[in-house]
């Protein structure tokens, strides 16, 4: 049936609806307008960066910032395989070779001893995963980085606000990726950006943006400008960009509203032995881009994700491991034996709806059908 509470709605108000009318009454400039360097503005405001990029999505972001640090053929990139494929896919486009870390248990992050066990003399880049908007343990992967001389890229796609001591994710690497997807903390639709305090690596990753080409005023100047370097059209659309201006404005208000759900998710839940939500971080905040619970072994996941669905409650399953892919296992070679965990905890989550506008009513709704699907 359809989900009468589905998994994820868009929190959007008047200030999208008015900035993507000027944008598009604007009558030119819709493909490189004003709205993209205010949006790149505000995503370095509050990330705390020196620089923003921003991008078609996530995955051109995360494929642009390998490049820009120059990860190739011949490279080897530690990821995890408790994620969204596309962090995988990014390596294997840009010529590299993924090699799975495993996760460990409080955060489902990369666990920075499998991570030290992965590394070889081909190791070139880490890129640990902030999941479902919870941080990682990116100070010590940060220095595990740091010791062996490896780029390390922090995939935050779904944690855009989360925070580590006070500050944000994506601060922490050489660079960091976003997405601004339809589900994420922030939504245009699509969209993604790299942030960096770097530069140089900023400048060369709005070449790789725009087809190498080094001006940025090419629909408005006769002269057609240089190209440096081999690039893509990986630009975001101003209107697009004009949404997450207006998405920025009240982050802040989106923030808490997640909050708000999880926190009522929690208490709601603490009465069901048998599912375990995520905690919060005791050094950091948790976003919540996803509400994950983890269920006991014993529960049988697909009968109650089927008694949700009957009861118009959404769920998901994020994520199924990448390297069970149909993809990765006819391509990919490298050991997998080591990830216990990944293989555990990918078996037992499951997802549930969570949205900045999601009411007490509609959670109670929720937790009153796991209750009776668990105990039936």
């Amino acid at each position: 049936m359809t989900a009468d509470i589905p998994l994820f709605r868009i929190s959007w108000g008047r200030e999208e609806i008015t900035n993507a009318i000027d944008s598009i009454t604007r009558g030119s400039f819709w493909a490189n307008g004003p709205y993209i360097d205010e949006f790149e503005k505000r995503i370095e405001e509050f990330v705390g960066v020196s620089n923003a990029v921003v991008f078609n999505s996530g995955t051109t972001a995360l494929v642009s910032a390998l490049r820009s640090h120059g990860i190739g053929d011949g490279d080897e990139v530690i990821v995890p395989s408790f994620t969204f494929i596309s962090t995988v896919n990014a390596v294997r486009i840009v010529g590299a070779e993924p090699v799975f870390a495993d996760i460990e248990r409080e955060c489902y992050g990369l666990d920075p001893n499998s991570v030290s066990d992965c590394i070889t003399p081909d190791t070139a880049a880490i890129v640990p995963v902030h999941y479902a908007g919870r941080p990682c343990r990116i100070r010590t992967l940060v220095d595990i980085a740091e010791t062996h001389d490896l780029v390390l890229i922090e995939d935050a796609a779904e944690s855009f606000g989360a925070t580590v001591n006070g500050e944000k994710v994506g601060s922490f690497g050489d660079s960091a990726m976003f997405s601004f997807c339809q589900n994420k903390v922030a939504a245009t639709g699509e969209g993604g950006a790299v942030v960096t305090d770097d530069d140089d690596l900023a400048a060369e990753l709005r070449l790789l943006r725009s087809h190498g080409r080094a001006s940025s005023d090419y629909f408005e100047s006769q002269s057609s400008g240089e190209y440096r370097t081999l690039g893509n059209n990986f630009r975001l659309p101003d209107v697009v960009a004009a949404i997450g201006v207006a998405q920025l404005q009240r982050i802040d208000e989106l923030i808490r509203g997640r909050r708000r759900v999880a926190r009522r998710y929690r208490e709601s839940l603490a009465t069901l032995d048998a599912v375990e939500p995520m905690g919060e971080p005791a050094d950091g905040r948790h976003v919540y881009q996803l509400f994950t619970v983890t269920l006991e072994p014993s529960v049988q996941r697909d009968a109650l994700m089927g008694a949700l669905d009957e009861q118009g409650v959404s769920s998901k399953i994020y994520f199924h491991p990448v390297h069970r892919s149909a993809y990765y296992r006819s391509t990919h070679e490298k050991p997998v034996d080591h990830l216990d965990v990944t293989e555990e905890i990918a078996s037992r989550v499951v997802s549930l709806p969570i949205h900045p506008e999601l009411t007490d009513e509609e959670i109670d709704h929720v937790v009153s059908s796991m209750e009776t699907a668990l105990t039936a």
